[in-house]
C-alpha cells in the first residue's frame, strides 16, 4: 500500500512539473502553473504553519483590536466622521449575522471609554504599542510565508505602519462614502429602473464590496511583507483571498444561522466562541492569498517545502560557479538592475537558498554589495585575475571558523594525501582559468547557438 501511495504521488509530481513545459501552448502553461500554485498552497496548508499563525493572530487581534479601533476613531474624529465606524464594524462583522451587531455595539462601547486626550503620554504610548505590536506580528506572519529572516528596523515599523493607521481610515470611508453616494445618485437610480441597465446597476452594486475587498487584500500584500512584491502576484493573491472571503463570509453567516445549538451550550459564550472562529477563517484566507501572491512572484519555490534546504557538496560548488559566472557576465555586458530574487530565477532555486550562496561569496570577498542605480552584485575582484578555482576553494572553506576547526581534525596521511591528489587534479583540469574566460566562453557559446538556429 505504501508503494503504490508513494507511486501516485510521484506520478502526480511529474504531471505536475512536466520536463518539456516550454514546448507547451501558453492555456496550457497557464494552467499548468495554476495547478502547481494550488498543489504548493494545498500542501503548505496541511504542513500546518498557516493554521498556527492564524491563531496567533487571533488572539493578537482580540487583545489589540480596542486599542486599534480607538486610534482609528481618534483620527476619524478630527473629520467628523466617527459616527461611520459601528456601521463599517456591523458590515465587516455580517457573516456573523444578529450576533455581528450585538459584537460591533460592544466594541464601539469599549473604543467609547477610552479618552485618547486623556490617557496621558505614557497611556498614549501604550496604546501606539499595542497597534504597532499587532502589526508587527502581521509582517512577521507574512515574512514567514515569503522566505524573509530580517523585519523592518524599529524606526521604520513606526513611521510606515503609523502612515498606514492614520491614512488608511481616511481612505476606506472615502472610498466608501463615494460608492455609496454614486449608488444613490438620481442618474443611478433613473438607470436601475431601466429593464436592461436595471440589471447591470444590480450586478454592479453586487461586484463592489468584491473589488473593494480585492483592492483592500492587494494593499496589505504590498505593504506589510518587509520585501517588493510586485503589482500582478498581489493582485492575484488579492483576488482569490477576497473572493474567497466574501464567499466565506456567506457561508459562515448560513453556518451561524443554523448554529442555535452552539447558543443553548455556550450561552452568553457562544457570541465570543462564533467571533473567534471568523477571526480564525479571515486570518486563514488572508495568509492564504499571500502564500499564492509568493508562490506566483516565485515559482521556483513551488516544488520545494518552506524551510532551509540541505544543500550537497557538488550541488553548492555549481551554484557557486553559475551565480559568479551570471553576475561576472552581468558586469561584463554593463547591464543593471541584478536583484537577489532574479538570481533565484536564473539559477532554479529558491530564493533562501540563492540568499546562502550570495553570502558565501560575499563573505569570501569575491562579491560586492552596490547601490545607487548600479548592480547589486558585483565581481569584487579584477575578472581577468580572478581564476574559477578560487571560487569553489571559498565555497568549500566557507564557514570553517564558526564551528570545528580544519587544524583540530586527525591527521591521517592516507586521507590528506587523497585530498592533495584531488586538489592538484581540479588545479589541472582548471587551467588557471580566469571568471573572464569563463564568460566570455559562455558568450561565445550563446553566439554559436543563436547563429546556428537563425540559419536553420
Amino acid at each position: 500500500m505504501y508503494n503504490q501511495i508513494l507511486k501516485w504521488k510521484t506520478d502526480l509530481l511529474q504531471m505536475l512539473w512536466p520536463e518539456d513545459i516550454e514546448s507547451f501552448p501558453s492555456w496550457k502553461v497557464l494552467l499548468t502553473r495554476m495547478l502547481q500554485v494550488s498543489f504548493a498552497v494545498v500542501r503548505d496548508f496541511l504542513e500546518g504553519q498557516l493554521t498556527l499563525r492564524s491563531m496567533s493572530l487571533v488572539y493578537t487581534t482580540l487583545l489589540s483590536l480596542v486599542p486599534l479601533l480607538a486610534l482609528t476613531f481618534s483620527v476619524l474624529k478630527g473629520f467628523g466622521v466617527q459616527n461611520q465606524l459601528e456601521p463599517m464594524l456591523v458590515s465587516t462583522l455580517s457573516a456573523l449575522g444578529d450576533k455581528g451587531e450585538e459584537i460591533a455595539r460592544q466594541i464601539v462601547g469599549f473604543v467609547d471609554n477610552i479618552k485618547v486626550g486623556v490617557l496621558g503620554s505614557l497611556g498614549l504610548g501604550m496604546l501606539i504599542y499595542t497597534v504597532i505590536s499587532l502589526l508587527h506580528k502581521i509582517e512577521k506572519s507574512f515574512n514567514y510565508i515569503w522566505h524573509i529572516e530580517q523585519a523592518r528596523p524599529l524606526g521604520q515599523r513606526f513611521s510606515e505602519y503609523l502612515s498606514v493607521i492614520l491614512v488608511g481610515p481616511l481612505l476606506i470611508f472615502s472610498a466608501l462614502g463615494m460608492t455609496a453616494s454614486l449608488m444613490n445618485s438620481t442618474v443611478v437610480d433613473t438607470l436601475a429602473g431601466m429593464p436592461v441597465l436595471g440589471l447591470l446597476v444590480h450586478s454592479i452594486g453586487q461586484i463592489i464590496p468584491y473589488v473593494l475587498v480585492i483592492i483592500a487584500f492587494t494593499f496589505v500584500y504590498i505593504f506589510m511583507p518587509n520585501t517588493r512584491v510586485k503589482i500582478g502576484p498581489a493582485l492575484i493573491g488579492g483576488t482569490v483571498a477576497g473572493i474567497a472571503w466574501e464567499t466565506a463570509g456567506w457561508a459562515f453567516g448560513t453556518f451561524v444561522a443554523n448554529s442555535g445549538n452552539y447558543t443553548a451550550i455556550y450561552s452568553g459564550f457562544a457570541i465570543l466562541i462564533m467571533f473567534m472562529i471568523w477571526l480564525f477563517v479571515s486570518w486563514l484566507i488572508l495568509l492564504l492569498g499571500t502564500s499564492i501572491a509568493f508562490y506566483c512572484q516565485h515559482p521556483e519555490h513551488l516544488a520545494v517545502r518552506h524551510g532551509t534546504q540541505q544543500l550537497s557538496a557538488r550541488m553548492t560548488e555549481k551554484l557557486a560557479l553559475l551565480a559568479m559566472f551570471y553576475i561576472g557576465r552581468h558586469y561584463y555586458r554593463q547591464q543593471s538592475d541584478w536583484q537577489l530574487d532574479e538570481m533565484a530565477r536564473w539559477l532554479g532555486v529558491p530564493l533562501n537558498v540563492s540568499e546562502t550562496i550570495l553570502d558565501k561569496l560575499h563573505s569570501a570577498e569575491l562579491i560586492l554589495l552596490t547601490s545607487e542605480g548600479k548592480p547589486p552584485y558585483v565581481p569584487a575582484r579584477d575578472m581577468d585575475t580572478l581564476q574559477t578555482r578560487h571560487i569553489l576553494e571559498a565555497i568549500r572553506s566557507g564557514n570553517e571558523g564558526d564551528g570545528m576547526m580544519l587544524w583540530r581534525l586527525p591527521a591521517e596521511p592516507a586521507v590528506d594525501r587523497l585530498l592533495q591528489a584531488r586538489d592538484e587534479a581540479m588545479d589541472q583540469a582548471m587551467q588557471h582559468q580566469t571568471l573572464k574566460e569563463m564568460v566570455l566562453a559562455g558568450l561565445e557559446k550563446n553566439s554559436a547557438r543563436t547563429g546556428g538556429e537563425k540559419n536553420r
